[in-house]
């Protein structure tokens, strides 16, 4: 998970971009559907794209 190998916690990528702790630990479960600008954001902060991030196969 991209936001592990960046070492950072739920709170930190949170505050980060802009939303609550809560609000990551829906979308990492899967439980929430994201604007497409926090996911950029979300992209941005961890150094990758949307694609390696929110594409599944």
């Amino acid at each position: 998970m991209a936001r592990i190998q960046k070492d950072l916690s739920q709170e930190q990528l949170a505050e980060a971009v802009g939303v609550t702790r809560q609000t990551i630990g829906l979308i990492e479960a899967g439980n929430y559907n994201p604007t497409i600008r926090l996911c950029i954001a979300i992209c941005k902060e961890l150094g990758t794209t949307l694609n390696d991030i929110f594409w599944e196969e």
